[in-house]
């Protein structure tokens, strides 16, 4: 796309191949759900491919830079220098059931300048390998799909609003808490979608296609590159209580100003 940086394209490049590994493994799935064996283990061999091919892409093009990964943790870089965030399937779940609703997200995370933590994100892609759509952000150079600029929705009534969520699952997250979210947020809203894929949920809330999204208990790679999308869509993002930092992962809520507003009242009720 003519309207990427020199850094978008190094990250597009990047996701495209993996993702194009991704959509091989994906028509094979299928066949696999008949088996008794299941696909489990191919798909995370998949998702292990897909890092890999992520890590190497990317090393290559900016040495020097650390990791956040997924499978492999944390790989430290150059104290000066920033690091990368990725989820290399987001979405496993979908992926692993041959339901077609899976990205690939990566984000840039800037050092502090006194070198003693980690800063904002500033650069974000969230691609969609079945879709071949490729969303992405700079701080102060927007949102946007492929050469589309996007904007958060226009609506400001909960009735008229559609909302996202994650819920939890054998295992992961308290479910009680989010039967008490959803009860209170259920019957003023217009409807609540559950997809499965984090980041596509905060690309959609960047889109306009959400009105808001809402979960916790996620990771630093589900949200870093979607919690850029929607505040340079011109949205908000923060934790249940309102308050606001680089990454939300543990409890994540975005929305347009007048939702955002909204929700977080309603949720931080819920949590007394």
């Amino acid at each position: 796309m003519s309207m990427f940086s020199g850094l978008i394209r190094v990250m597009e490049r990047a996701a495209r191949k993996a993702g194009g590994r991704l959509r091989k493994d994906f028509g094979e799935v299928e066949h696999l759900q008949v088996s008794h064996k299941g696909p489990a283990d191919f798909v995370t061999k998949s998702q292990m491919r897909s890092e890999r091919i992520l890590y190497d892409e990317l090393t290559v093009t900016r040495p020097g830079w650390g990791f956040v990964l997924e499978e492999a943790g944390i790989i430290e870089g150059d104290a000066d220098k920033p690091r990368w965030i990725i989820n290399p399937l987001d979405g496993v779940s979908n992926f692993e059931h041959a339901i077609p609703h899976f990205a690939i997200s990566i984000a840039v995370q800037e050092p502090r300048l006194d070198r003693t933590g980690w800063h904002e994100v500033t650069s974000a892609l969230i691609y969609h390998p079945v879709n071949d759509q490729t969303y992405w952000a700079e701080k102060s150079r927007g949102a946007w799909l492929m050469d589309a600029r996007l904007r958060v929705s226009a609506r400001s009534q909960l009735s008229d609003a559609l909302i996202a969520t994650g819920i939890p699952y054998a295992g992961h997250g308290d479910f009680a808490e989010w039967t008490r979210i959803f009860g209170a947020i259920g019957p003023e809203v217009a409807g609540i979608r559950r997809l499965g894929a984090a980041s596509l949920d905060l690309a959609y809330v960047a889109q306009g296609r959400f009105d808001g999204f809402w979960e916790s208990g996620l990771s630093d790679w589900d949200t870093a590159a979607g919690c850029l999308l929607v505040r340079e869509a011109g949205g908000f993002v923060s934790d249940f209580r309102g308050r606001t930092k680089p990454i939300h992962s543990e409890q994540i809520l975005a929305a347009n100003q007048p939702l955002q507003s909204r929700l977080h009242k309603i949720l931080a009720g819920s949590l007394r």
